[in-house]
């Protein structure tokens, strides 16, 4: 299966943002691509609350979701939307951040609510708390398709081994990681991560990535690191998208999940312990 992995800059006009998403969806089946992924926040990248009260809407109401949903089903392709800012129905008002798989007969197949939230201080200048806005999943998901089990997770989940041991314990083959990675922490430790993930589970890890500096008419603008990655189940990085909006692919074959698994087959030799 070729995979196409999409490398956003969105702004936070979602409207604006779909536009330049579906025309690299074709881009990528014109490519060859019968899997295609795009980044976390597809629809729209914003630090404003307000304005996300504003454009964003529930996800049976989303233009975005439906939209991408006949676009898999005119292209005859499996589509991970790799998220969606979404309205919910939670009395605090928080968001969702929430990936979807979508099979070509434009079917959501499986869903997947960010877990983990981005709640950090990178600096004394740069300080996140995505859990203001953004209320954590509590599910993790496999999903199953012809050509490969799917671990779904995003961002800043890739933090969390124990998340994909589970993942990979429970058959997931690729484990994928939309992102839309801080820019400084990026350049530290993104790579790093995601060949960790890809090496101790013997998997493919596909994770399609936000870029560059991202325009607002509301709240402060965000940048992101880029560098959209697909990486083997023996650990060499496939793909490096640098920092340019566009469309990488790459082959995937699960008998090399297989091998690899064979060769180091340390899923099965997990242990309790005690302590400390």
């Amino acid at each position: 299966m070729r995979a196409g992995l999409l490398q956003l800059s969105v702004t936070d006009d979602p409207e604006e943002n779909l536009k330049v998403t579906r025309a690299l969806v074709r881009e990528a089946v014109s490519g060859g691509a019968g899997f295609v992924l795009t980044p976390e926040v597809t629809n729209c990248l914003s630090t404003s609350r307000t304005h996300q009260e504003e454009v964003l809407r529930l996800e049976e109401d989303d233009a975005t979701l439906a939209a991408l949903r006949e676009d898999a089903e005119d292209l005859g392709v499996w589509l991970l939307i790799g998220s969606l800012a979404l309205k919910t129905d939670d009395p605090d008002g928080r968001f969702a951040n929430r990936s979807f798989l979508v099979s070509p007969d434009g079917r959501v197949v499986a869903s997947y609510d960010k877990i983990h939230m981005f709640d950090v201080n990178v600096s004394e200048t740069e300080q996140y708390r995505e859990s203001a806005g953004y209320r954590p999943g509590s599910r993790a998901v496999v999903a199953e398709t012809p050509f490969a089990r799917i671990g779904m997770t995003v961002c800043y989940d890739v933090r969390f081994p124990y998340l994909y041991r589970k993942l990979a314990k429970a058959g997931a083959e690729i484990l994928t990681i939309p992102s839309a990675f801080n820019e400084t922490t990026g350049r530290a430790h993104w790579e790093s991560l995601l060949r960790a993930r890809a090496i101790e589970n013997g998997a493919y890890v596909l994770a399609p990535a936000q870029t560059g500096e991202h325009a607002a008419r509301a709240g402060r603008p965000r940048r992101t690191y880029g560098h959209t990655l697909a990486v083997a189940p023996w650990g060499e990085v496939l793909v490096d998208a640098g920092t340019e909006i566009g469309v990488s692919f790459v082959d995937i074959d699960r008998a090399e999940v297989e091998k690899a698994r064979a060769r180091v087959p340390s899923l099965q030799h997990d242990r309790g312990f005690e302590g400390p």
